[in-house]
């Protein structure tokens, strides 16, 4: 093996081409990662640190996976500890609390399933309570660049992790702005997918009804990675839902808001500067610009701590905190007991629910064809300034976070230029819960300079005869600049018959009863291409909605259904490959 050299942060694509070439095995990284950790001892990024005894059993899994077939083969993550990891104890931050689950949590799951391997719990504001990173029993976890500052909370550890080469991503969660907050304090992606976009099944609830599992990474490409792997329904969790993101595009708008941001900390000057800078920098993209009125946004975000919604932290922790008096962090337990005043009562909730459903109506028909713009953070503090004013400052910091999840939106935070040395600076990007395409297709223009035309929409399209690899007709998919992506299957509801036409083809009939999975190919296609490419199709054929073996469905060839009684029925053959 050659010399093992691993970089300073760490990357998934990265890491995949040092173990392609021997530069490096993920037993070789994980020892790394391990002296890394123990260097780092005094960050305090872990409540349970990265240790071989428990991680041997993924790395020993590794070897009956091959790595082509599994996207993350190798790659180290952190989860942040009030996500479930099988066998390990996942404590919240309150040592008090902590239960050792029997089975991963969902998005944890799927991530080792493609191969990642978990590496430590990270440490957090406990109970997913703050936005600082200090409310830790298990010590305040320090900014990655300057270990003065504040790392941002509550997903501190989590952050700080992959800033300090650590893990090459990792899992935090977002209720207020946690999966943000300490990506822009540490130079970080962090991304916020739409409420029930990945499963929180595994979760410790802080606002189940806004809770979502996040991501931190160094690569935006890493990010959508992960996405990949972890997004889709968990029909064992009541809030999972069934998102489909599309290819990323530019969005025809950039929002911006009339009202200038405010700014606080020993640092406003510089982060107001740095918010300058980046105005600059997308009035560069060519993507007109629109200034609009936002005062409803800060007006949703009010409800979220000083509106009853805070009554939903307590419903799911108050019996434990009202057992354990003195046991929690005393800012956070003060916190959770506001949820118990009074004048929340079920009254006070209901009022809130139509206030933010008609905020919700106002946000999506506004940014339907855009992307909102907003700095992250309006500044950041000093670990002693924080523990100095711990709710003042805290409050400060979700200034422009705290609506998100409210109003069902999706979020990223990219890095932009350094309000100063070491001093990280970021923006965020907010779409509808429908156009993550559109924040992820902006931050690929602003990470990697992109040219600024906008990118090719495209389509995937599903085709299970003539039109697959191999057969007459794949080259009218070439034609039409379409690129395969994968093998598929369609849902077990289909029928497949061949037509009686020269050369023999065959139909995909929606049935409802004796169906079966047909096995087919996914390609995707530039939809300026599509519309030339359907009037190619003759008729019983047509281009319709075709359901996969997953739920999704996508574009795709179908049959009309009276061909049923003249076709030959070869549904139990599987797929047209096996029709003689």
């Amino acid at each position: 093996m050659k010399t093992m050299n691993t970089p300073k942060l760490l990357s998934i694509h990265n890491l995949r081409e040092k173990y392609k070439s021997n530069e490096l095995t993920p037993e070789k990284l994980i020892q790394e990662i391990i002296q890394r950790s123990e260097a780092d001892k005094e960050m305090n990024i872990w409540i349970t640190p990265p240790s071989m005894e428990w991680i041997q059993p993924y790395l020993d899994n590794l070897k009956k996976m091959d790595p082509e077939k599994a996207p993350l083969w190798g790659i180290p993550f952190a989860i942040k500890d009030n996500i479930d990891l099988a066998g390990v104890p996942t404590t919240a931050g309150c040592a008090e609390f902590a239960y050792t689950p029997v089975e991963h949590a969902t998005v944890v799951r799927r991530l080792i399933d493609a191969g990642a391997i978990p590496v430590g719990k990270a440490n957090l504001d406990q109970f997913a309570t703050g936005l600082v990173g200090t409310r830790s029993p298990y010590g305040e976890t320090k900014n990655a660049l300057n270990p003065e500052l504040i790392s941002g909370g509550s997903s501190s550890g989590s952050a700080v992790s992959v800033a300090r080469g650590q893990v090459a991503f990792a899992l935090g969660t977002d209720t207020a702005g946690s999966g943000r907050v300490p990506a822009a304090l540490n130079r970080l992606i962090g991304f916020k997918p739409s409420l029930g976009a990945w499963p929180t099944k595994g979760v410790v609830p802080a606002c189940a009804s806004l809770d979502c599992v996040t991501v931190f990474a160094n690569d935006l490409s890493d990010v959508e990675m992960v996405d990949q792997v972890v997004r889709g329904l968990d029909k064992c969790d009541p809030w999972s839902k069934n998102i489909n993101r599309q290819a990323n595009v530019l969005p025809e708008k950039i929002y911006l808001m009339k009202e200038p941001p405010s700014f606080f900390g020993p640092f406003a000057d510089k982060y107001e500067n740095a918010w300058k800078a980046a105005i600059v920098g997308l009035e560069k993209l060519n993507i007109p610009i629109e200034y609009i009125d936002g005062g409803y946004l800060s007006e949703a975000a009010s409800v979220l701590y000083d509106g009853p919604w805070v009554a939903e932290r307590w419903s799911d922790l108050g019996a434990f905190i009202s057992e354990n008096k003195g046991v929690a962090f005393p800012v956070t337990e003060a916190v959770l007991r506001s949820g118990a005043k009074p004048e929340y009562d079920a009254a006070s909730v209901f009022q809130a629910m139509h206030k933010l459903q008609a905020f919700k109506q106002k946000a999506h028909q506004q940014f339907k064809d855009g992307v909102l713009v907003m700095p992250t953070s309006g500044g950041t503090w000093t670990r002693d300034e924080v523990r100095s004013n711990p709710i003042a400052t805290n409050s400060a910091m979700g200034l422009y976070t705290n609506h998100c999840n409210l109003l069902d939106l999706s979020a990223i935070n990219i890095p932009t230029l350094d309000a100063e040395e070491n001093l990280p600076f970021g923006i965020t990007f907010f779409s509808t819960n429908q156009n993550e395409h559109f924040i992820l297709g902006l931050a690929d223009l602003m990470l990697n300079n992109k040219q600024t035309e906008p990118k090719k929409t495209t389509t995937l399209v599903a085709v299970c005869g003539l039109h697959m690899r191999g057969f007459p007709l794949e080259k009218q998919m070439v034609e039409h600049q379409a690129t395969f992506v994968k093998e598929a299957k369609t849902a077990p509801t289909y029928k497949l018959v061949k037509l009686d036409t020269i050369p023999a083809k065959p139909g995909l009939i929606r049935s409802n009863h004796d169906g079966a999975s047909i096995e087919l190919e996914l390609w995707e296609m530039p939809v300026s291409e599509f519309g030339k490419f359907t009037l190619l199709i003759p008729a019983p054929l047509g281009m319709g909605k075709v359901q996969l073996e997953d739920g999704t469905e996508v574009p795709g060839f179908v049959c009309e259904a009276n061909e049923m009684l003249k076709g030959e029925d070869i549904t139990q053959l599987g797929g047209w490959r096996y029709q003689r």
